[in-house]
């Protein structure tokens, strides 16, 4: 197993938990001179809150550890291609690495439906390695929205 996939296995695990609580499983963890610095995943339901997501939770903590809003230097690893609110915080947060699992074909802002994370107009671009673990990662969230549709399709009329 190299580096990328070790890490995005701790994003998984970060995943998994949202699962657990019923949330959307999406996980990320950012990495710092190769130290886990933040881990979180998907709490949008839970708190109610549209900035619930990993990447969010993420940066804000990265953030706090670091005691600055640049989070140079790091790896951002999330097993969902990030939406378009989330490539705007990497972007405004300097992280220079982007590794993701799943693509999302449907908000996806770092290759599938726009690329916001390489708009080479904007001030700060980043590296973004998309399919670490993709098969993983996209059967995470393939099996819960199908589990999803079941229970809402057998809940009583």
């Amino acid at each position: 197993m190299n580096k990328d996939e070790f890490y995005m296995k701790l994003a998984i695990e970060e995943a998994l938990k949202a699962e657990q609580i019923g949330e959307v499983p999406i996980g990320a963890v950012l990495v710092h001179n190769d130290q886990v610095i933040a881990r979180g995943y998907n709490l949008r339901e839970t708190k109610q809150m549209a900035l619930g997501h990993a990447e969010i939770s993420v940066i804000e903590e990265a953030c706090k550890v670091i005691g600055s809003w640049r989070l140079e230097e790091t790896t951002l690893y999330v097993t969902l291609e990030p939406c378009p609110m989330c490539a705007g915080a990497i972007i405004q947060s300097r992280i220079p690495r982007v590794i993701y699992g799943a693509k999302d074909f449907k908000a996806g802002c770092g290759g599938s439906i726009y690329n916001l994370l390489q708009e080479e107009r904007f001030n700060h671009r980043c590296e973004v390695i998309p399919g670490i673990l993709e098969e993983e990662c996209g059967n995470l969230l393939t099996n819960f929205f199908r589990e999803l549709r079941l229970r809402k399709k057998n809940l009583p009329s």
